[in-house]
């Protein structure tokens, strides 16, 4: 059996892992590799691959996760939603990744595409995350299963409570253990685990972490589905931001910060959304001295 992310918990005290997403156009592909050369060296326990929006890259994801598979030493981790697919769609996706030696799944209901407002499932697919962590783990259960936690909040679920059930019942399901959303402020992170500590959620739970690198990229986070909340000291340091190669040292430093806290509190790992990106990690890594 190959090694999988649930095994890494026993061996390293925090473990790091970093994010890529499939490139849409066909020259992006090989300065993304490029990246994954360039953060190679880091050593990462894995890496893990995104769907598009609703869905929309999911043959560019299976392509890639295999590359990665077949070109690095790396473990990979592919994401896999309930978006567009039915029982027998999912089914044949986890056959295939199988046959190419690849058991780390993280599942997610995903976000609706853009032609829908509201989210529905597919006829015969799965309403929730929890439905597909429970089909993937009765239909191959040596698999190993993540899924996602919302430490600022989900943002279709403002009763906290719930929330926390929903979560839970992706557990009770199978599931191995989390990773977060992205936040910037850890104390919303230690929150998380302490609630989830008392709904009785005792899987490993993994902290995401993007490092501000523009005006623009700030954003950007703000408008995703999920949100994000920007302290006021670190608006206040990218308002006062005289150029652009500020305003990244500027992001650079407090994902830097954030992390060395979280390693000092002995967080089970960090997740790095890289963005495709090299750069912004391995300023991360040198400054951690990791």
């Amino acid at each position: 059996m190959e090694q999988q992310v649930k095994d890494c918990f026993e061996t390293t005290s925090s473990t790091f892992s970093f994010e890529f997403f499939p490139p849409k156009e066909e020259k992006d592909w090989d300065k993304l590799f490029h990246t994954i050369k360039d953060l190679m060296p880091l050593k990462p326990s894995w890496v893990s691959v995104t769907y598009g929006a609703g869905g929309s890259t999911r043959e560019n994801t299976h392509n890639l996760v295999v590359r990665i598979k077949r070109e690095t030493e790396l473990m990979v981790v592919s994401h896999l939603t309930c978006v567009g697919t039915d029982r027998n769609d999912i089914h044949s996706i986890l056959e295939r990744y199988v046959h190419h030696g690849i058991e780390n799944i993280l599942a997610l209901r995903g976000d609706p595409p853009a032609h829908q407002s509201a989210w529905v499932p597919t006829r015969d697919g799965f309403p929730h995350a929890a439905d597909l962590v429970s089909f993937i783990k009765k239909q191959l259960p040596h698999l190993c299963v993540g899924v996602a936690g919302f430490p600022e909040g989900h943002p279709e679920t403002p009763n906290r409570l719930l929330e926390i059930d929903y979560l839970k019942a992706k557990v009770d399901a199978g599931a191995d253990y989390i990773i977060t959303q992205l936040f910037f402020d850890n104390r919303d992170f230690y929150d998380f685990c302490q609630r989830c500590e008392l709904a009785g959620i005792h899987v490993p739970i993994i902290a995401g972490i993007m490092p501000i690198i523009s005006k623009s990229g700030m954003l950007r986070m703000a408008s995703l589905a999920a949100g994000a909340r920007f302290p006021a000291e670190l608006l206040r340091s990218v308002g006062a931001a005289q150029d652009a190669a500020s305003i990244e040292q500027i992001g650079i430093e407090w994902a830097t910060s954030q992390v060395r806290d979280l390693i000092d509190n002995k967080v089970k790992g960090v997740h790095f959304y890289t963005l495709n990106h090299a750069r912004a990690t391995l300023k991360i890594y040198e400054s951690l001295g990791v």
